[in-house]
């Protein structure tokens, strides 16, 4: 394939997906590697912004998708004024900036930061799929952790979580919650590895092993043998006997 039918292979493939597609899986379905289609992506994304077209290609951490050019999202919004999407809330936002700059995180810190629970909106950002479960800590209770997704991203027009915009200075006061959830994490994990240890040492239901009573067995025997075998106590050198013990 020459560069131009890459160019529309991945344009098609773009459009008709309708969501983010990985690199990888471009490069599998037109056997070409990577680097050629960083460059012919790169390329597509500056003829549409250079020629002001409708549409934009955008790139989300290792994937790319077709989407809607910004300046036009006034016309495109009245189009579709019936599928407007509902606004976050000021709760939303919150926990989904706790979330994005704390990935991956529980729920309980999110909770001891804000100071209330988060269950209904930690619930609600999972439904509009901004953040996703991404597996469990190791503590005891195994609370899920969760992290943004790539819609976050494109709903933020951001290309990757390095571009977020820096935190101001945190307070004292948040710095010590930082601490001391660090802190319950680590004495909780400790707590949790020494029980791991107690278990795998203990012997089953507290009954000696045939091997201990081998050794306790070898250690009794040789004890008797020397016992048996010592001579009588040996006088001191040089020392004479006295004329009673001479005596016959």
């Amino acid at each position: 394939m020459d560069i131009k039918e890459v160019e529309a292979a991945i344009e098609g493939i773009l459009f008709a997906a309708g969501e983010p597609v990985g690199v990888e899986r471009i490069c599998m379905a037109l056997e070409v590697d990577r680097a050629t289609v960083d460059a012919v992506c790169q390329k597509l994304a500056d003829d549409y912004s250079y020629e002001r077209r409708g549409i934009r290609l955008i790139r989300l951490d290792s994937c790319y998708q077709l989407c809607s050019a910004p300046e036009f999202a006034t016309y495109i919004r009245k189009a579709f004024e019936s599928r407007k999407p509902a606004r976050l809330s000021q709760p939303a936002l919150e926990v989904l900036s706790i979330i994005a700059y704390n990935q991956p995180t529980t729920k309980a810190y999110v909770d001891q930061i804000r100071g209330v629970d988060s269950t209904y909106t930690v619930g609600l950002l999972t439904e509009r799929e901004l953040i996703e479960e991404c597996g469990r800590l190791a503590v005891p209770g195994r609370p899920i952790l969760y992290r943004t997704t790539q819609n976050f991203l494109r709903s933020f027009g951001l290309s990757s979580l390095e571009e977020l915009p820096d935190l101001p200075s945190a307070s004292a006061e948040d710095e010590q919650i930082t601490l001391d959830m660090q802190m319950q994490v680590e004495e909780l994990q400790k707590k949790e590895a020494a029980q791991a240890e107690e278990t795998a040492d203990a012997s089953p239901d507290g009954e000696i092993t045939d091997e201990e009573l081998s050794a306790a067995a070898q250690v009794l025997a040789a004890q008797e043998a020397e016992e048996s075998s010592s001579p009588e106590e040996s006088r001191p050198q040089g020392e004479n006997p006295s004329p009673e013990e001479s005596a016959p």
